[in-house]
């Protein structure tokens, strides 16, 4: 018998040498927005570093509409073996499943979050007509003026539209919603002063603000933005707790092996840390913020109910 179980230890070990580590393919990226957009941008100043330190190529695949909903349904029904993964933000993640009364998938159910990768905190803006120099100004112009203030947003249920919302609760102004198709009609129109608020994401906000085509007010992070130094926290303003900020993330479709999303959860971690990804990711007006496996599940976990609280007061429902 003892030869029996030397063989059959050594066919084992052979077995297991044998084996390759994963990734054994390339990796697909589903986006679920068109190429170009701010989702774009964060997966390909990712992907050539992520491809050397997998050792695999990585595949960009766009798979746009409603929402980021038909890319989330691509990943949810792909092989959980960790070959394909979705990059998400905010809206996809936490916004989604408080928007649309039947949405078809369940982000912490259907999805394994993988690693948090970015925060993007948004600035509040006004167009330079409006007689305010700061937030507390604008607090007490918007007040005086019920429902005489606009302001514009990317669409209904969106970031942009519900960070103001979330202000209005925090401030108790009423201010009127202005739903756009998109971020560039409606930043348009508030510096054209169709509408006179906005929050927007910092790149286009600071790169117009410098230029005096809008005014920038606050910041909506916990700490200031490098891109708007001069441009205090609302939680500077005197708005305790007043953080909001979206966020990037990789996930994997549900039942992928707990080692394969370590392994890419630590190849994201790496890449990361790199100098020059997070000198362009700043640049890009995104701040490094990596989460590993299980505290950016914790995180989309917390994260969900305050998203569900702000598309509840807002009213915005998708059917």
């Amino acid at each position: 018998m003892n030869w029996f179980k030397t063989g059959l230890v050594a066919v084992a070990l052979a077995v297991a040498g044998g084996a390759q580590a994963f990734p054994t393919k390339p990796v697909r990226i589903v986006v679920g927005f068109p190429a170009g957009g701010p989702l774009d941008q964060h997966v390909r100043l990712l992907s050539d570093k992520l491809q050397a330190n997998l050792g695999q190529p990585i595949v960009i695949d766009y798979k746009a509409g409603a929402g980021g909903i038909v890319g989330a349904q691509d990943v949810m029904k792909a092989p959980p073996d960790g070959h394909t993964l979705m990059l998400a933000n905010t809206g996809v993640m936490v916004i989604n499943p408080g928007l649309y009364s039947k949405l078809p998938y369940q982000t912490l159910k259907d999805f394994v979050p993988v690693a948090r990768t970015a925060m993007q905190p948004l600035a509040l803006l006004v167009n330079p007509s409006v007689p305010v120099k700061n937030l507390n100004e604008f607090v007490a112009y918007a007040k005086a003026k019920p429902g005489q203030v606009n302001y514009g947003s990317a669409g209904n249920g969106g970031i942009s539209h519900l960070v103001p919302e979330m202000f209005k609760t925090a401030t108790g102004l009423f201010m009127v919603h202005i739903p756009y198709r998109g971020s560039a009609p409606a930043f348009t129109d508030l510096m054209a002063g169709q509408v006179q608020f906005m929050a927007e994401s910092i790149p286009q906000a600071a790169q117009y603000h410098k230029q005096g085509k809008v005014r920038a007010l606050a910041v909506t992070s916990r700490q200031r933005n490098v891109a708007l130094p001069d441009v205090p926290t609302v939680i500077e303003t005197g708005i305790k707790g007043f953080e909001v900020v979206g966020f990037y993330g990789f996930l994997a479709p549900a039942g992928t092996p707990k080692e394969a999303v370590a392994r890419l959860s630590e190849a994201f971690r790496q890449v990361l840390e790199l100098p020059d990804v997070r000198n362009r990711m700043v640049s890009q007006g995104a701040d490094p913020a990596f989460l590993g496996h299980e505290e950016f599940a914790r995180f989309v976990a917390t994260e969900m109910p305050r998203w569900a609280e702000a598309v509840r007061q807002s009213g915005a429902k998708i059917d």
